[in-house]
């Protein structure tokens, strides 16, 4: 089954925003949120993440998921465990943005996407109902830190079949404009592949701009980006945190990022705000990196899975 990629905040306990699959309008855990470029605290040179995801094995930590098939529009139970390099159950994590896993479900074409946050049972094993809108080949990705002294965070992904009638998406086109539930997001900034950028997002409702968002995990918002083909992960993190004396609560939420590789990239935004989280997705393309000009913003990219993936387009399922 090729790609298919849904969005859904919301389904059962655990579960965040869905995201609606309505096109935009065209103009063509995580670690401690990095500081604003402008204010120096960024690094003067960046080495290019790794990307994440990409395997179910790394560091000597292995996802194991229990339901590798599931079908499309029914609602099922998706099991999981996280093991250590002894083949045993993993039963304790740090927590990071108020969580202790955060479960990541993306359709292979990018289009439905889902943000997650399953319960665990006393066994190590997790678990969370989920309903996949389409049929088709998705990506799960389970982003944590062992609670183990220096410990790192990893992202491991596995593969997800959701059986029922085909129907493949192409990759919803670039555009810097987003709309979800009644707001519109607007991105500036360009990701550039070796090289940290900042990209800042202006969220707005009715042509006014939303000056009182809310903290959702601990911050004003999270950033998810995958890239297109093989979907490699990576989490940014927000430039500033709520309660830091600077960070104001809107209309932008500013992020410092660095694209492995040139190419097409699926950005995923989540933002609470009327005491609902909601999520605008975008489709964008990382060019090549050029040399570092005098006074441009080399700030540090909190990547909670290290990887990558930044795309542009209309909302996720």
């Amino acid at each position: 089954m090729a790609a298919a990629f849904g969005t859904a905040y919301g389904v059962g306990r655990g579960i965040d925003p869905v995201v609606a699959d309505s096109p935009p309008k065209h103009a063509d855990e995580h670690t401690r949120p990095s500081p604003r470029p402008e204010e120096g605290g960024g690094h003067t040179g960046h080495e290019t993440p790794p990307a994440g995801g990409l395997q179910s094995s790394e560091g000597g930590y292995t996802l194991d998921l229990r339901t590798p098939r599931v079908t499309a529009g029914h609602r099922a139970d998706l099991r999981f465990t996280v093991r250590d390099g002894s083949g045993r159950a993993v039963t304790a994590y740090q927590r990071e943005h108020d969580k202790e896993l955060h479960l990541i479900v993306a359709s292979r074409d990018l289009v439905t996407y889902r943000h997650l946050h399953p319960t665990r049972a006393a066994d190590g094993t997790w678990s969370i109902p989920v309903d996949l809108p389409r049929a088709g080949d998705y990506r799960v990705f389970a982003d944590f830190t062992p609670a183990k002294r220096d410990a790192r965070n990893l992202t491991l992904g596995a593969d997800l079949a959701a059986s029922g009638p085909y129907q493949p998406k192409r990759l919803p086109p670039v555009s810097t404009t987003a709309g979800t539930n009644g707001y519109e997001v607007e991105l500036a900034g360009a990701l550039r592949a070796g090289k940290a950028s900042e990209l800042k997002l202006k969220v707005s409702r009715a042509g006014k701009p939303v000056t009182d968002l809310q903290p959702y995990l601990g911050a004003y918002g999270h950033l998810v980006a995958l890239r297109s083909g093989d979907l490699a992960y990576l989490h940014v993190h927000p430039n500033g945190e709520p309660g830091d004396g600077r960070t104001r609560p809107g209309p932008e939420i500013s992020f410092t990022a660095t694209a492995p590789s040139a190419g097409s990239y699926r950005l995923f935004l989540d933002f609470k705000h009327g005491g609902k989280v909601h999520t605008a997705a975008f489709t964008v393309r990382a060019g090549a990196a050029t040399a570092v000009e005098p006074g441009t913003p080399q700030g540090h990219s909190e990547v909670r899975s290290r990887a990558l993936s930044l795309s542009r387009g209309p909302g996720p399922d």
